[in-house]
C-alpha cells in the first residue's frame, strides 16, 4: 500500500494540533502506522529553522526572507521526513504545510499567491497532501480560545488585521480539490466526530480503514 498525506490547517488558536493527534489516536487503534509531524519543523535541520521563524526578537524579519525560510524547511521536512514516509506505505498527518504558507506568506505578508507558490515549487518537490482539513473558526474567536498563559510567537503575535488576512486566504484556499472544511463552532469532541465522518470514507476507499 501507498502512503496517505493528510494535512491539517487553519488560524492560530483553531485546535488543529488536537484534531491531528485525535485523529491519529484513531488510525493507531486500528493498526495503521501513523507518522505525526508539524511545520515548520518535523526534522533536525527545520526545527532549528522554526526557531529563527517563531523567535519574537526577529520581529523585524522582513517578508521575503519569512517566506524563504518557510521554504527551506519545507524542502527539508519533505526530504527527511515526509517522502521516506509515504514510500514505507504510512500514513503522514501533518499539522501545516503548504496552504500556511499560502495563507500566512501570500494574503498575510501580501507577497502574492504565484510568488509564494513558486517560492515552495521546488520545496515540495511534487510532494501534496491528499487531503487537506481545514479547521475553520474566525481569529477573533480563535484567539480567544487561546489558553491566556501561553507565550505567543512570532506570528501570533502580529495583530488582528493579519490574522485577518491570514483567514481569508484559508477561505479563499479552500474552495480547492481535496479541501475538507470542518466548522469548529462545537467543542473539540463534535469536532473530532465531523473530521471522522468526512475523512472514514475517503480512507475506506484508499483501503487504509
Amino acid at each position: 500500500m501507498s502512503g496517505f498525506f493528510i494535512t491539517f490547517e487553519g488560524p492560530d488558536g483553531c485546535g488543529k494540533s488536537t484534531q491531528l493527534r485525535f485523529l491519529a489516536e484513531y488510525l493507531e487503534e486500528f493498526g495503521i502506522n501513523v507518522v505525526r509531524t508539524r511545520e515548520p519543523g518535523g526534522s533536525l535541520v527545520a526545527e532549528k529553522i522554526r526557531a529563527i521563524l517563531l523567535d519574537r526578537e526577529n520581529e523585524e524579519m522582513d517578508a521575503m526572507t519569512e517566506a524563504l525560510l518557510y521554504a527551506a524547511a519545507r524542502a527539508e521536512h519533505v526530504r527527511k521526513v515526509i517522502k521516506p514516509a509515504l514510500s514505507e506505505g504510512k500514513v503522514v498527518l501533518c499539522d501545516r504545510f503548504l496552504h500556511s504558507s499560502l495563507a500566512y506568506q501570500g494574503y498575510g505578508r501580501r507577497l502574492g499567491l504565484p510568488l509564494v507558490r513558486k517560492i515552495n515549487e521546488p520545496a515540495v518537490d511534487g510532494c501534496l497532501p491528499d487531503v487537506t482539513v481545514f479547521i475553520r473558526v474566525p481569529p477573533d474567536r480563535a484567539f480567544s480560545r487561546m489558553n491566556e498563559h501561553k507565550v505567543h510567537d512570532r506570528l501570533e503575535s502580529e495583530g488582528l488585521g493579519f490574522h485577518r488576512r491570514v483567514f481569508e486566504g484559508f477561505m479563499a484556499l479552500s474552495r480547492e480539490p481535496g479541501m475538507i472544511v470542518i466548522d469548529a463552532s462545537g467543542t473539540k469532541y463534535e469536532t473530532q466526530d465531523i473530521i471522522r465522518q468526512r475523512l472514514t470514507p475517503i480512507l475506506k476507499d484508499k483501503g487504509i480503514l
